[in-house]
């Protein structure tokens, strides 16, 4: 039988061999001969800077009733998932090819049942210069973008696999994305990413098997209607002129799909509005942050951190953090200005980045299924205005964001921003709310972490896409409550937060239109 040992420590300077020998060692003392040992998990504990070390799980197989000692249990983590083997009346759609829409088509192809996937933007490569071209020049491209495209809005991030949920089929996930070319280590690391870089031959590669597999992907390919009839999906039209039949569609737009998000409710599928954050990204030096979590600890990888205030009505935290990244213009609306963090694999970038937000709850914005939505497009045009409306994104030293001054030149952090910067007051892009909770948890994380505020470090503006708007409304098996045949899923249905949680939520939809 297949087991895990935990709470294996070891030095900084280690290498796999003395984790295995370790692990063996334990297993000796309980009387137990074990073999095939691989390493599970790996995590860094530096919360004392005396003592930074590894943490290990290691796997390993035993004879069958071998009785287990402390820190050691039975494997079971899902990684062997198989998709049920059914065959429909008709070939699924799958709309969307983020991580939800990508791993749903992986199971109803691996099914028996490959999909037709229709994604508006275009292939991951072409994409790649559409996003390049629109950070030199400008010019937005509404339907290809970073928000747009094959791999969707992870593929133009640090391509973060870490999750809250606890789902046994994110292994599966990860072990999906380690046959396709991602690096081993993700099957292991507490926190692991793939990296911009990285991803896009990932994402590559799982269409290239998925097209061998038998579906069909169509890019350049826009949901404009749904045909419904007696309560059911009957079809779908795309690019306003070519009507598709399906019975079953599983709707993986992604959480920027803002003209989507109004024809469904204008179709009348059921939905309702859902809280979300807005907020900056916040640039230091990743030697910084380095020092900060590892003290004069080196050969350790590029640091992150985790940053929350909790004020009595609101909070504010970080999220999606990049160490040794970039920060990208995120826009998929001309006119508008969104901001988020890109990392390649090898985090090699001077800065790092993170999300510095604030929850908005369904009571800030006007009333209606789509007022969070609407909310967001006034900050984005704003912040758009407010940095030239050329692209250029508004910047502030997070010191004098506090202080409510004007930032009349920048420090030691050098803003990595992919379309430019200007330097504005930030305040004018952000709700009010939004702002005064800010200068309080930056207030706070300074007094924490002398030099997070003090030390130069840059606001831009603005971080607007944390998260869908609106939740669709859906029976247990993730079918919409108000159509038959449709399977609102992943981060764009407001029913995940991430690429991990988005393609389990693919992997579910796919499932429960395979058990119908």
């Amino acid at each position: 039988m297949h087991i895990i040992i935990s709470n294996i420590k070891m030095p900084v300077r280690h290498n796999s061999e003395d984790v295995t020998e370790a692990a063996r060692k334990i297993v000796r003392s309980c009387c137990v001969s074990a073999k095939n040992f691989r390493i599970y998990k790996q995590a860094i504990d530096a919360r004392r800077k005396n003592n930074i070390h590894y943490v290990y799980t290691v796997a390993a197989e035993v004879p069958d009733g071998t009785r287990l000692g402390e820190n050691m249990r039975i494997l079971d983590d899902g990684a062997d998932f198989e998709p049920v083997k059914s065959a429909l009346r008709s070939r699924p759609v799958v709309v969307g090819m983020g991580p939800c829409g990508l791993f749903a088509a992986w199971v109803l192809a691996k099914s028996g049942n490959p999909p037709l996937i229709i994604e508006r933007g275009e292939d991951v490569d072409s994409r790649s210069r559409s996003v390049k071209d629109f950070w030199k020049s400008g010019i937005l491209n509404p339907e290809s973008n970073v928000q747009f495209g094959e791999g969707g809005a992870g593929t133009f991030s640090d391509g973060k696999l870490t999750t809250r949920i606890s789902d046994p089929r994110q292994r599966f996930v990860l072990k999906t994305f380690a046959e396709m070319g991602a690096p081993e280590d993700i099957l292991y690391r507490a926190k692991p990413h793939i990296g911009t870089d990285v991803l896009h031959r990932v994402i590559k590669n799982m269409r290239c098997s998925l097209i061998e597999a038998g579906a069909e992907v169509r890019f350049g390919t826009r949901l404009t209607a749904l045909d419904i009839k007696g309560g059911a999906i009957r079809g779908i039209e795309v690019n306003g002129d070519e009507y598709i039949p399906c019975d079953n569609v599983v709707l993986a737009i992604g959480h920027s799909s803002r003209d989507t998000y109004e024809m469904l409710t204008k179709t009348g599928i059921s939905a309702e509005p859902k809280p979300f954050a807005v907020g900056v990204r916040i640039e230091h030096e990743q030697e910084f942050i380095n020092r900060m979590q590892y003290g004069k600890i080196e050969g350790l990888p590029p640091a992150d951190y985790r940053v929350a205030w909790n004020g009595r009505d609101r909070s504010c935290y970080s999220f999606c953090m990049c160490p040794g990244g970039t920060v990208v213009n995120a826009s998929s609306e001309t006119g508008m200005l969104a901001v988020n963090g890109m990392s390649e694999h090898s985090r090699g970038g001077r800065n790092a980045n993170s999300a510095l937000v604030v929850t908005v709850k369904a009571s800030d914005f006007e009333d209606g299924i789509l007022g969070g939505m609407e909310f967001q497009r006034r900050y984005e045009r704003l912040a758009f205005e407010l940095g030239g409306s050329d692209g250029s994104a508004p910047i502030q030293l997070a010191a004098d964001f506090i202080a409510d001054r004007r930032s009349i030149g920048l420090k030691n952090v050098i803003p990595t921003v992919t379309s430019g910067f200007k330097l504005a007051e930030l305040k004018n892009c952000l709700p009010p709310f939004v702002t005064e909770t800010l200068r309080m948890g930056l207030c706070d994380f300074e007094r924490r972490m002398c030099g997070f505020v003090s030390g130069g470090s840059v606001l831009t503006g603005i971080e607007s896409r944390t998260s869908a708007p609106i939740r669709f409304l859906c029976t247990e098996s993730g079918e919409s409550i108000s159509c038959r045949g449709l399977y609102p899923s992943g981060e764009g249905a407001g029913r995940a937060g991430g690429i991990v949680s988005a393609a389990v939520d693919g992997i579910r939809a796919a499932s429960s239109v395979l058990e119908m």
